[in-house]
């Protein structure tokens, strides 16, 4: 059951298969960098598979801002002293892309999970049922924070999945691994503009 809530989730991938799968049930998922897999609940569940990178920036955008590049699937957070951190980041998978320029209306730390109705039904269809309801936690989809864009349905949020990281595999979410997902979060505020490009 807790395969179908985490690959159903807003902003989250199909159904996982083969090794992934078997692992992902017996609580492990893959680390990259110790090209290992590790049980949920270690240091490495929060790692992502792309490491974050301060940068120099002398770009066009101002300082904090928060850019998102779907094509690179990277995440700009723009600083005010000539520098970015750069995120590797999960995008909406073909049919959920979006783009549009807003701002963080909300933050939460280990956020809980109310899936939207049309994905209820757009999963009950493909035979899977979701919960109307998720508390905070390591099994959430959404990760150990949640920052909510504008008044869209779509979230800046942790994953369960950090191996996805990189990929465009989201219903239009913006995932982050869950180390880079508390490093932004404590670094932005409600107000922070964002950009999404496509």
């Amino acid at each position: 059951m807790r395969i179908l809530i985490a690959s159903a989730a807003l902003c989250f991938a199909a159904l996982l298969t083969g090794t992934q799968a078997d692992a992902a049930a017996s609580g492990q998922f893959f680390d990259h960098e110790s090209k290992k897999w590790v049980p949920y609940g270690s240091a490495r569940q929060g790692k992502s598979p792309i490491k974050r990178k301060h940068v120099r920036y002398n770009g066009s955008y101002g300082p904090n801002t928060i850019v998102i590049s779907t094509k690179e699937r990277r995440l700009y957070h723009i600083r005010g002293n000539g520098t970015a951190m750069i995120y590797g980041v999960g995008v909406g998978r073909q049919g959920f892309q979006w783009s549009g320029t807003h701002r963080i209306t909300r933050k939460a730390e280990w956020p809980t999970w109310t899936p939207p109705k049309v994905m209820i039904e757009r999963e009950r269809r493909k035979g899977r049922n979701l919960p109307s309801f998720m508390k905070g936690g390591l099994n959430n989809p959404l990760g150990a924070r949640a920052m909510y864009i504008g008044s869209t349905i779509y979230r800046i949020h942790g994953s369960n999945e950090p191996w996805t990281i990189g990929s465009a595999v989201s219903s239009g979410c913006i995932r982050m691994a869950n180390e880079d997902i508390i490093h932004l979060y404590d670094n932005v505020n409600v107000g922070t503009k964002v950009i999404v490009l496509r």
